[in-house]
């Protein structure tokens, strides 16, 4: 049976943010937006905006300017009559009513409105009383547009710029079709600039709010990501430790209850026999107690972390299932090659886990006298082959074992290391024939490329090349 594992591939799925309109963002989700259905242009105020302020006081600045002109006018024209206290008297109301505007503020209240009906009306009594005052209605145009609803304003522009046509009839000799049309023009022109400027501030900060809401969407999207990656590297090492605690502490464990439950029986009759099964349990839980201290201390295999290499460690291995065995199994370890460079650590522990499990699944299940360890470094590749002369079994009866259950992580852990590296596990045996079980790690991985699944098909050559005459590889039955 050849098992062909790969890397795979992670796909992240970003989440769109919630409370989202038309178009892509509901900015009165959290108040910090315009209100779409708010029609007026009062919240178009001067506090965020400096184009504003300064059209503001440009604005302000050119009443005052128009208001001593039409005044010193009228005085110069007209001096001593009986209209001109009542002239000087207004000037000085609506001088005043003017300055106290802005600190009325700039949203349409029922207090900023009725300031704004006494402001216009004072301006038409000055009218009728004294046409020059006319020139004052521009930066009244302005206050109104800033204020009102935008019908509210036409129609305030509309009557303002009616008295200054009149106005300015009564100041000529005779009919002037100029003077008839050249105040609606620029009441037009001075209307369409404001809305444009308006709509421009509008869209502005509607735009900082889109961008004010993407910024918080990538930061959420980053902070789930975030999230994502670490959720699935807990679970990348839940799984490696599992594998780690499977090809070592687990299958040490197995030893040595088989070793003491076979001391048991042979406690009385042959009390020899019991106590090397116990010597040999012991050494296994000294083993087994250095491997959990190198837990501890930094998830690396013990044997590689004696120094030496992947060869050593497979060497150190060979001999102490050797001398545990006791005579019943031997185990050999060959060397085929160089490596170009040191293998990487990753490499070098999974490919010492693969043997350590698979020559556990030999002592257990195969029944065997002989089992192999053959590493191979290859241009491309490095293979460690497992095989043992065992009873074998058939490949593709094996059934998955039920969830949950104590036994059967050999084998899918095998495979799992080996799809990590981006290599291929094989696994060639028969009913007493022995089996062999070859890992293929290529020295350049890519470890996120997807590959097909894995499938299992029918072994096609006897054993694996290097290995001795006969000698199969780790099995696992249920």
């Amino acid at each position: 049976m050849s098992t062909q594992v790969s890397g795979c591939a992670v796909t992240r799925e970003r989440r769109t943010g919630q409370g989202r309109g038309s178009a892509g963002y509901d900015v009165r989700q959290n108040g910090t937006g315009p209100d779409p259905e708010r029609t007026a242009p009062a919240d178009a105020g001067t506090a965020g905006d400096p184009d504003a302020r300064w059209l503001a006081l440009l604005m302000h600045a050119a009443f005052f300017l128009l208001l001593g002109a039409s005044l010193a006018r009228f005085l110069m024209r007209h001096p001593g009559e009986t209209r001109t206290p009542w002239i000087i008297g207004l000037s000085a109301v609506l001088a005043a009513l003017y300055l106290l505007g802005p600190v009325l503020g700039s949203r349409p209240t029922p207090r900023r409105l009725t300031w704004l009906c006494t402001l216009v009306v004072v301006w038409m009594v000055l009218v009728v009383l004294a046409p020059s005052f006319a020139w004052c209605a521009v930066p009244l145009f302005y206050t109104g547009l800033r204020i009102l609803p935008p019908r509210a304003a036409l129609a305030l522009v509309a009557l303002l710029t009616l008295f200054v046509v009149a106005a300015q009839l009564r100041l000529a000799t005779g009919f002037d079709p100029n003077l008839v049309l050249a105040p609606p023009a620029v009441a037009a022109v001075a209307t369409a600039v404001f809305v444009h400027m308006q709509r421009q501030a509008v869209r502005q900060r509607d735009l900082a709010v889109r961008q004010r809401a993407l910024i918080d969407d990538l930061l959420r999207t980053r902070r789930e990501l975030a999230a994502t990656e670490r959720r699935e590297g807990t679970l990348a090492e839940r799984q490696r430790l599992s594998m780690e605690i499977h090809d070592t502490l687990a299958q040490g464990l197995s030893s040595q209850q088989m070793l003491l439950q076979a001391a048991d029986r042979s406690w009385d009759a042959d009390p020899a026999t019991a106590r090397r099964h116990v010597l040999t349990a012991t050494g296994i839980a000294e083993r087994n107690l250095a491997e959990a201290r190198r837990f501890v201390h930094d998830l690396a295999p013990a044997d590689l972390a004696e120094g030496g290499g992947l060869e050593a460690a497979l060497h150190a291995l060979a001999d102490r299932e050797t001398a545990q065995a006791r005579g019943s199994l031997t185990v050999r370890c060959h060397v085929e090659g160089s490596p170009a460079t040191t293998l990487p650590d990753r490499v070098q522990s999974a490919l010492l886990r693969i043997a350590q499990g698979a020559l556990a699944n030999v002592t257990e299940h195969a029944e065997a006298t002989v089992a192999a360890l053959t590493l191979t470094h290859l241009d491309d590749r490095v293979v460690l082959d497992v095989a043992d002369n065992g009873r074998g079994f058939s490949p593709e009866r094996q059934t998955p074992r039920q969830a949950g259950g104590v036994r059967g992580h050999g084998l899918p852990a095998m495979r799992a290391r080996v799809q990590q590296l981006g290599g291929t596990l094989e696994i060639e045996s028969a009913p007493g024939e022995g089996t062999v079980l070859s890992a293929a790690v290529p020295l350049t991985t890519h470890p996120d490329t997807p590959s097909a699944p894995d499938t299992p098909s029918a072994p096609d050559t006897p054993s694996a090349p290097g290995a001795p005459p006969a000698p199969p590889a780790p099995e696992e039955r249920a």
